[in-house]
């Protein structure tokens, strides 16, 4: 029993002998697709509506004449601010819906259905929001608003899917 280090050869030896392995791809490893399009989807859109709330604070810190005179009324205004405060939660529920998948017991259609959903309901409330937002009519936004109550019965849908379709861990998948 030789207590030394082995010398630089020996280690060289050693790892020539030893068959080279790649390393696991640790990110596509025993995930769900669902849950790495929501991590994919989630941290990108969450990036785009952070932009956007960049842009807007920008717009009211140079005093943008679109964005600041808008008269007695401030719809577009209120409406994009919506639309950013909408797009960054939902981006979160994406990624707070990838962290969760694999520890829920969900039935293949529910998961595939409500995330769907999921995702349509982030596309939908927060551009109805700043569609509405981008041309209004007076004190009225204008008719992108129009996707804002179909984005919010898929997200209720998504919801409804998730809360039922939830399983004891006794049930097998």
């Amino acid at each position: 029993m030789n207590k030394q280090k082995p010398t630089r050869r020996e280690r060289s030896e050693l790892q020539t002998q030893s068959p080279q392995k790649k390393p696991d791809s640790t990110f596509n490893s025993g995930l769900f697709p669902e849950e790495r399009r929501h991590l994919i989807f989630g941290w990108w859109s969450l990036f785009a509506f952070v932009c956007l709330g960049i842009l807007l604070e920008t717009f009211l810190a140079f005093r943008i004449g679109w964005y600041m005179n808008s008269g007695d009324n401030e719809t577009h205004r209120l409406m994009l601010r919506l639309g950013h405060a909408h797009g960054t939660f939902l981006s979160l529920v994406n990624i707070a819906y990838a962290a969760t998948l694999s520890r829920i017991n969900l039935i293949e259609n529910i998961r595939r259905l409500s995330s769907r959903c999921l995702i349509a309901a982030t596309l939908l409330i927060p551009g109805g929001f700043i569609f509405g937002g981008v041309i209004t009519h007076g004190s009225e936004p204008g008719l992108g608003i129009i996707l804002l109550p179909i984005g919010a019965l898929f997200l209720l849908f998504a919801l409804f899917l998730l809360a039922r379709g939830i399983k004891s861990k006794d049930t097998v998948r």
